[in-house]
C-alpha cells in the first residue's frame, strides 16, 4: 500500500494523529521536497527531527525522483507499505495527483491522509475562501524568459470581483541550464521568491498591458511562513509591501478583490501600519 501523507504547514507537530499512525506502519518513508518546505527546510536538524518524531529514517525524493523514478517506489508499495510525505495537503500540487494515477495503473492499494494546507490556512488573512477565484503561479523571471500567462487569470478574478491568491516560485534542486546543455547536471543553489519580488515581476507584467487590471495602488495581502508561529500578514497597496521585509521563506501574495464588510475589518488588523 503507498500511504499519500500531509504533514501540514508548519513543523514536525502538524501532521495528524492518522498520519503519524500510518507512517508507523510502513517499511520506508520518503518525503517529496521541492513544492513546498516545512519551517526549518530540508537541514539535516530539521529531518532529524522528523525523523525522531516519527520513528523511522526518512528518504528525500526530489523533483527528478518523483517525476522520473517514481515506479521504483511504486514497486516497494506493491509489496510492502510505503509513506510518501507531503508538506501541506497531498494534493496541493499537480505531481502527486500523477503519483496517484500511476500507482492505480500499477495496482497500487493508496490511501491518502489530508491535512492543512496553503489553499485553505490563506483564510486567516481574512479575505473568504469562497471569494476566491482561480490561483496562479508566479515563476521567477530570467533574462530571456518572462512569462505572463498568469496575468489573464488574474484579469479575470479582478472582473467577477474576485480575489487571487499568488503561490510564489520554490527552486529546489534544480539544474543550471549550462549543465543541463553539457549533459552533466550541476545544480542551482536553492531560491525562494519574496512577496517583494512577486510585486516586481507582477507590476513589470501591468505595465506591457494597454489598460492593466492593477497597479502599484492595489490592495494586497503579503503573507510568510503560514501555519509557523512567527507568521507575518501584512496588508497594503504593492507599493507599500514592496518597502515589507517578510523574512525567510516560504512567501505567497493575494491581490484583493472586492470586499465584504467583514473581510474589510479583518484586513484592518494587517494593515501597514499596524500589522502582525
Amino acid at each position: 500500500m503507498l500511504y499519500v501523507i500531509g504533514l501540514g504547514l508548519g513543523d514536525e507537530k502538524d501532521i495528524t494523529l492518522r498520519g503519524l499512525e500510518s507512517i508507523k506502519k510502513c517499511s520506508k518513508v520518503y518525503m517529496e521536497a521541492y513544492t513546498s518546505l516545512l519551517s526549518f527546510g530540508l537541514t539535516s536538524d530539521g529531518l532529524s527531527t522528523l525523523e525522531k518524531v516519527y520513528g523511522k529514517p526518512i528518504i528525500v525524493a526530489d523533483r527528478e525522483m518523483v517525476e522520473e523514478k517514481s515506479d521504483d517506489m511504486l514497486l516497494e508499495a506493491q509489496v510492502s507499505d510505503v509513506a510518501f510525505l507531503v508538506v501541506g495537503d497531498p494534493f496541493g500540487a499537480t505531481t502527486h495527483s500523477d503519483l496517484v494515477v500511476r500507482a492505480n495503473k500499477l495496482g497500487v492499494v493508496v490511501k491518502v491522509v489530508h491535512n492543512a494546507s496553503v489553499m485553505n490556512a490563506i483564510g486567516v488573512c481574512g479575505l473568504q475562501l469562497y471569494r476566491y477565484g482561480e490561483t496562479v503561479s508566479i515563476p521567477f523571471f530570467t533574462d530571456t524568459w518572462r512569462p505572463d500567462s498568469f496575468y489573464e487569470k488574474i484579469r479575470r478574478n479582478r472582473t467577477l470581483g474576485l480575489h487571487t491568491l499568488c503561490l510564489l516560485d520554490i527552486r529546489v534542486k534544480e539544474p543550471t541550464l549550462e549543465s543541463l546543455c553539457r549533459g552533466k547536471k550541476v545544480y542551482e543553489p536553492p531560491r525562494f521568491m519574496t512577496v517583494n519580488t512577486a510585486i516586481e515581476q507582477l507590476l513589470e507584467v501591468a505595465q506591457n498591458q494597454e489598460q492593466s487590471v492593477y497597479g502599484e495602488d492595489s490592495t494586497c495581502v503579503g503573507l510568510a511562513r503560514i501555519g509557523c508561529e512567527d507568521q507575518v500578514i501584512v496588508a497594503g497597496s504593492m507599493k507599500q509591501l514592496l518597502t515589507v521585509d517578510f523574512g525567510p521563506p516560504l512567501h505567497c501574495l493575494v491581490i484583493v478583490g472586492e470586499t465584504h464588510p467583514v473581510e474589510e475589518e479583518m484586513l484592518e488588523f494587517y494593515k501597514i501600519d499596524g500589522s502582525s
